[in-house]
């Protein structure tokens, strides 16, 4: 006899559950998106207030960060500065370049890169030179030219976000 706790409510046969892959929680919504506690320039109490507003990915504070009127919305919401909302948009938009992660973004903290603007502020050489440095410093393997190539490329193409 299978326990009362094991069966299923509508039925005598024992529920079973079929196994599946899950992402960690908190990450299942949008899987491929950092997640906003990955950003170096924002205070706890804000983290938590945006938080309180769903926001729980790079990619969702890029999307209600838009325009000038979302912005200021959003720094209203959690009461911040449209200045601070700038900044944490700045460095969602490189936390969410291609081929980027947790590694990157430590060896681009290294390099003295904490946002796009940054990058915007180099010439590809420049950048190149930053970025060797730092995973040397790091002792880590340095990107390959084309990485970061396609890295100072897609900062141009994000110039106007």
């Amino acid at each position: 006899m299978v326990p009362a706790a094991m069966t299923h409510p509508f039925h005598d046969r024992p529920h079973t559950t079929i196994p599946t892959a899950r992402a960690p929680v908190g990450a299942w919504h949008h899987p491929r998106m950092p997640p906003i506690d990955e950003l170096t320039r924002i205070e706890p109490v804000h983290l938590a207030r945006l938080d309180h507003q769903g926001i729980f990915t790079t990619g969702l504070l890029l999307e209600v960060s838009e325009t000038p009127t979302r912005r200021q919305t959003l720094a209203d919401q959690v009461d911040a500065s449209t200045n601070d909302v700038l900044m944490w948009r700045d460095e969602a938009l490189m936390l969410n370049l291609a081929s980027f992660g947790p590694d990157e973004h430590q060896l681009f903290i290294q390099a003295r890169i904490e946002g796009l603007r940054e990058i915007l502020d180099l010439s590809l050489d420049d950048f190149r030179t930053r970025i060797r440095a730092a995973a040397d410093e790091l002792g880590t393997d340095t990107p390959t030219d084309l990485t970061m190539e396609g890295w100072w490329d897609q900062a141009r193409t994000l110039e106007d976000e």
